[in-house]
Parts: C-alpha cells; sequence; structure tokens
C-alpha cells in the first residue's frame, strides 16, 4: 500500500475515534508536519468524508454528518461487536430489521479479513427477547468468542461455574437476552440440559474431545429458552401456573397491554383473558394491574392466590389505618 494512502486511513480511523483533534496532536500522532494534515484532510474530502474545521486557539479537525454514508474503518474489536449486534437485530424478526440486517451481515462478512472471519463465523446468536430488562453484567469478550468457536466446532468445554465448581458440558447454542449472555449444552455430569451464564463461566484450556449434536427439548432453542426462564417444567416451554378470567373491560383495551396471553372478546365491554406467570400469586397479581372487576373461570389455585393476596393487602390496611 502506498505511505500517502496508508497515513490516509490512519488519519481517517483517528477521526473516528473521538469528537475532535488539534492539528497538532494529529501530526505528532501520524509522524508529519502540520501542512501534511492539511493536505491529507483535503484529499479526504475530496472522497466523500465530511470533515469539518475546528475553530480554537490550535484549530482542528471534526469528522462530520454527511448526505451519503462514506465508508467507514472499524478496528476488530469494533468488528466483531458489529457483527453480534447484526446477528441479534437479524435474529429478532418483530423488531421490523431482521431482512436488512441480515443483508448488512453478509457484506460485513465478505469484507472482513481473514484473520476477523474465522472469529465472527464462529459466532451463532440467538436472540430471545425480555422487554423491560435492567442492565447486565458485562461478558468477556474473548471468553464468549471461546464458548462460541466450541459451539461451532462441537468440542467438550470445560469450565469453572459461579462459585468455582467445574462442569463439563457440550455446548449447542449461544444466546443472548436482556443484555445478557447464555449458553444452552448437555451438562455432562448431570446428564441433562442446563442454561450457563456466559459472565459467570471461566474456561479451563484445551477443550475437550468433539461430540455428536443433540437436539434441544421442542426442537427450538429459542422457544426451549422461554420455557426455562419461565420455569416451565415440559418442552412446550408454558408457564407453570396458567389460569382464565373474565374482565369487565374491552378486549381492545386489554389487548394492548397483554404481550404473552390470550384475550378473546365476549363483549363490547367484557372479555377473556388467559394468561400465565411462575407462581400463583404472581399470576394474580399480574391480573389485578388491569385495574377492573374480575371473575375467575379457573383453576381454584388461581382463586385461592386471590384470597390469599386479599388478605395480606387487608392487613396492610388495616396497619395503614392504625397507624393514622
Amino acid at each position: 500500500m502506498p505511505k500517502t494512502s496508508a497515513r490516509l486511513l490512519a488519519l481517517l480511523s483517528l477521526l473516528q475515534t473521538r469528537r475532535d483533534w488539534s492539528g497538532a496532536v494529529l501530526a505528532d500522532r501520524l509522524g508529519v508536519s502540520l501542512r501534511t494534515v492539511r493536505r491529507d484532510v483535503d484529499r479526504l474530502r475530496e472522497l466523500g468524508y465530511p470533515i469539518d474545521a475546528v475553530k480554537g486557539p490550535e484549530g482542528g479537525y471534526r469528522l462530520g454528518a454527511g448526505t451519503e454514508l462514506p465508508p467507514l474503518l472499524f478496528d476488530d474489536e469494533q468488528a466483531v461487536a458489529l457483527t453480534v449486534a447484526l446477528q441479534i437485530a437479524a435474529s429478532t424478526p418483530d423488531s421490523g430489521l431482521a431482512e436488512a440486517a441480515g443483508r448488512a451481515l453478509t457484506t460485513l462478512r465478505q469484507v472482513l479479513p481473514s484473520r476477523l472471519r474465522h472469529r465472527v463465523e464462529a459466532l451463532d446468536v440467538t436472540a430471545v427477547e425480555r422487554p423491560g430488562a435492567r442492565p447486565a453484567d458485562p461478558v468477556d469478550g474473548d471468553v464468549l468468542l471461546a464458548v462460541s468457536a466450541a459451539v461451532r466446532a462441537r468440542e467438550i468445554l470445560r469450565f469453572d461455574y459461579g462459585t468455582g465448581d467445574t462442569r463439563r458440558a457440550e455446548p449447542h447454542h449461544v444466546a443472548t437476552r436482556g443484555g445478557r449472555w447464555y449458553l444452552v449444552a448437555w451438562d455432562l455430569d448431570r446428564a441433562g440440559w442446563r442454561t450457563f451464564r456466559v459472565d459467570r463461566m471461566s474456561l479451563r484450556t484445551p477443550n475437550g474431545p468433539r461430540f455428536i449434536r443433540r437436539t434441544v427439548p421442542g426442537g427450538d432453542v429459542a422457544a426451549y429458552l422461554i420455557g426455562v426462564f419461565r420455569g416451565a417444567t415440559d418442552v412446550a416451554g408454558s408457564w407453570p401456573c396458567q389460569g382464565t378470567v373474565i374482565l369487565d373491560l374491552p378486549a381492545s383495551t386489554v389487548a394492548r397491554y397483554t404481550r404473552d396471553g390470550v384475550v378473546e372478546q365476549i363483549s363490547p365491554g367484557r372479555c377473556r383473558l388467559t394468561l400465565g406467570s411462575w407462581s400463583w400469586p404472581s399470576l394474580a397479581a399480574t391480573i389485578a394491574r388491569y385495574d377492573a372487576d374480575i371473575e375467575v373461570v379457573g383453576p381454584e389455585e388461581l382463586s385461592a392466590a386471590f384470597v390469599r393476596l386479599a388478605r395480606r393487602f387487608n392487613r396492610m390496611a388495616a396497619q395503614g389505618t392504625g397507624g393514622n
């Protein structure tokens, strides 16, 4: 690569890393004169990069926004992070960006250098939606890549988990939910499927021998994980507690606030709602948030949960009254 071209790429890379650069600092970083920096900036402008001059004692430059998207430069870590983000968007059909993300992912993979292509091709991410999730603990990018590579190579992983418990597992899928990363694996010591948080894994090397891939219960990793996060005990991924009530609200109103349930209209002002949760009190409390008169259709466990909550709330109300 000609020296001038290499210097232009280095200058562009610097301009992308922070908002403002003084001419003197750029010259020092590139090992050239201020005059050379000014000439290189002009060359980049001719190539379509919107570089603005910054006023001040020393003057400076800023990579601005243009009417068209110019070519961009990414370092290795940025390229891997972008690949992961595009995979998540491509595997989330409800986002409305899945098709575009898939095309962008294909384009990115075509231009990646071989040293990165092998790393990112090991990434196969399943996104499981979790609305309103709190910020997750950070995960080591090298660990995530190593786990993904083991999934692709079908090599047994050995790792310390949590407080130091050593595990051996056949890694099958990497998934993300609510900002956290998970490994779906067959636990060899416990002879069953387990879901591990990647941020709690400390890998041991080398990996174990290759294994024959298994099929997760139900055949759909996303559906299986949804069931795991709900606390389901069957392969269908249903809630462990599920009940039906009649609400004195229009079906259109209830449907607007019901993400994971079935709403059926009975009359213009009443509807039937079937919903699930991880416990009966939790289900009763979830239904109560609709703030309407409720008629329990079944089962009896849901009726008992409403009675239990009513007694609890009555005690709380009586204590509050006594304090006044």
